[in-house]
């Protein structure tokens, strides 16, 4: 969708590409943002497609490029000669390329290192070594560096004379002779500074980094935890080698919580969009929980398959069954989801467990005690209608009363017993180095089911005497 702000729209662009009238339409194209021009791009028929992108100059064209949707870009790269895609893979960050090389065919890779330069072609390598959860493999190459010997003025010189080519200018890093990285220089205070003023004497040394094999998530998160523009990649020597910028860190945390969603929900993650995602695809992401979950859910049947002759006796009893699980399950699902997102955000570890316990604990106390009054009193008032017994169609006499409360108890019970599953699977999973959204709501709504449906028999068995 185009940027509403401007002072023509969707409608202006395809009118002006059926009048033919191209100089005008590369024009407003040139104008516009890189996404929203991709985008317009990506909506026009197959035919003038490749007609508009070759109209283009060439750094804009390497900008829409880089938005382009991966099946967009294959039809384009096929639709190119070499001679014409050379110079826009040219234009391209190298982390940009890296990115698209990832997504596409081994054939396409292939052509299109053949025609890069060999520089391009030994730097996508580099970055192709490093794994793909890795910093490394979401960092860029093109960065400012300076030494602590020059002057501001000399610094700002290099700012304008190779600025143009880098990613991102708003921080220079300083390095040594040896491309140790020593300080940080934000462009600010570079521009406030006395021109014979050192880099040396105005960096702060004091550097928050990362190394090019940490988690590309943890790396998002410190630049968000930091309020970084970017943040530096070192190697093992300390070297500076690359750094990761705020929106390749949003892109990650995209991608990250895209992720943990489908765990939480029970299905494989996958790296490709919902309509990039066929139907044999899209079965085997979904299947295999689907299928330990319904095995697990056997046990749920074994119990009640072991209580069939009480529950033959009172009936009644299975009336609630949805209602205690839902409840558990509920409760649980809450716990899980909470604790998930605050590992993920680093607001808690594994070693905060009591801690968590202790408040989760109190919390399932108050919540029990609630739900269990209100269960009591909505049993009574609108199951029994305040009758303390009744007769069954078997003839059996039902204590209202007793079931009631074996029901109202069983709630107050359950709701420690979830939120106690809900907080040690999540911390457990984390500790021993597995995704904590593996074990979110479906799976812990499996075990609560099982343990409430045990506890509720077990009431039954002591309070009615079955």
């Amino acid at each position: 969708m185009l940027n509403e702000n401007k002072t023509y729209s969707y409608e202006d662009l395809i009118f002006l590409l059926e009048q033919k009238k191209y100089t005008d339409l590369m024009r407003r194209i040139d104008t516009l943002p890189p996404i929203d021009a991709a985008n317009f791009l990506t909506s026009i028929d197959g035919t003038y497609f490749p007609i508009v992108f070759r109209l283009l100059k060439k750094d804009t064209a390497a900008k829409i490029f880089a938005e382009l949707d991966p099946d967009r870009r294959e039809e384009l790269i096929n639709g190119l000669t070499d001679r014409e895609l050379s110079p826009i893979l040219n234009e391209l960050f190298v982390d940009d390329t890296v990115d698209m090389l990832e997504e596409m065919p081994a054939g396409m890779v292939t052509r299109i290192m053949k025609i890069a330069s060999p520089e391009t072609r030994a730097e996508i390598n580099r970055f192709l070594a490093y794994p793909i959860d890795s910093a490394g493999s979401v960092m860029t190459s093109e960065f400012l560096d300076l030494k602590r010997s020059m002057t501001c003025s000399e610094a700002i010189e290099k700012i304008r004379r190779i600025g143009l080519e880098k990613e991102t200018v708003y921080v220079a890093y300083v390095i040594n002779s040896e491309r140790v990285l020593e300080g940080v220089v934000p462009l600010k205070k570079l521009l406030f500074a006395s021109a014979d003023a050192k880099i040396g004497e105005i960096m702060d040394q004091n550097v928050v980094f990362g190394y090019t094999h940490d988690d590309r998530e943890t790396v998002a998160r410190m630049i968000s935890h930091y309020d970084l523009l970017a943040i530096p990649i070192v190697d093992k020597e300390r070297r500076l080698v690359g750094l990761v910028t705020v929106d390749d860190a949003l892109d990650v945390l995209r991608d990250e919580d895209t992720e943990d969603i489908e765990r939480m929900a029970a299905i494989l993650p996958t790296d490709k969009p919902y309509m990039r995602t066929g139907i044999w695809e899209t079965w085997k992401k979904r299947i295999p929980w689907l299928l330990l979950l319904m095995i697990s859910a056997t046990f749920t049947g074994a119990i009640i398959t072991h209580y069939e002759t009480a529950i033959g006796k009172y009936a009644i009893l299975t009336a609630f069954f949805p209602m205690l699980m839902d409840t558990g399950g509920n409760a649980g699902g809450q716990t899980s989801v909470t604790i998930i997102r605050a590992l993920s955000l680093g607001e808690i570890s594994p070693r905060d467990i009591f801690r968590i316990l202790r408040k989760e604990l109190c919390v399932a106390l108050l919540c029990g005690i609630t739900l269990s009054a209100v269960t009591f009193l909505k049993i009574m008032a609108i199951d029994f209608r305040f009758t303390l017994q009744s007769v069954t169609e078997s003839g059996i006499v039902q204590n209202n009363l007793a079931i009631a409360l074996v029901v109202s108890v069983t709630v107050l019970f359950s709701i420690p017993i979830a939120k106690l599953v809900g907080t040690l699977l999540p911390l457990g999973a984390k500790k021993i180095g597995m995704d904590p959204a593996v074990m979110a709501s479906p799976f812990i709504t499996t075990i609560v089911d099982i343990a409430i449906l045990f506890l509720y028999f077990s009431i039954a068995a002591r309070v009615i005497g079955f």
